[in-house]
């Protein structure tokens, strides 16, 4: 059984995977098993995911001002959202220091392991990777 198939799970969810959500004309099939996770979890996000997104969405969907405004008041009322602080930034300057991932991937980790999430989803970083008790899994390769 695969991660999409168990019981709901405590996730973080990284900016690619709700891009794929978002944007149809991207990838069809990696849109669906985008939708199904954002469906089937209990989500953590931090606040880099929601920048992330909604520049991504501006520059690559167009997606005017009024629908970038709800989709944060969305992001806000339906998911956790992990704001960084002193400890989140310190531990990713660790994460990278000892697991040489990017600075930016260093604090979706770092943020991921605040939230307490069980999973990571993400298409950009290591699947199968295990950090303390978070495991990194892209969702397109399974």
């Amino acid at each position: 059984m695969t991660a999409l198939e168990n019981e709901k799970k405590s996730c973080f969810i990284d900016s690619n995977i709700w891009l794929y959500a978002f944007i149809d004309s991207q990838d069809l099939d990696k849109s669906i098993i985008a939708r199904t996770i954002i469906q089937n979890n209990d989500i953590s996000i931090s606040t880099q995911v929601v920048n992330e997104v909604c520049i991504n969405l501006i520059k690559k969907a167009q997606f005017p001002e009024p629908k970038i405004q709800q989709l944060i008041d969305n992001f806000y009322n339906k998911y956790t959202i992990i704001e960084f602080n002193n400890e989140i930034i310190k531990n990713a300057s660790v994460i990278r220091q000892q697991q040489c991932f990017s600075f930016w991937d260093s604090l979706i980790l770092s943020s991921a392991l605040h939230s307490e999430a069980e999973l990571l989803y993400s298409e950009d970083m290591h699947d199968g990777f295990i950090i303390e008790s978070t495991t990194i899994v892209n969702p397109f390769t399974r």
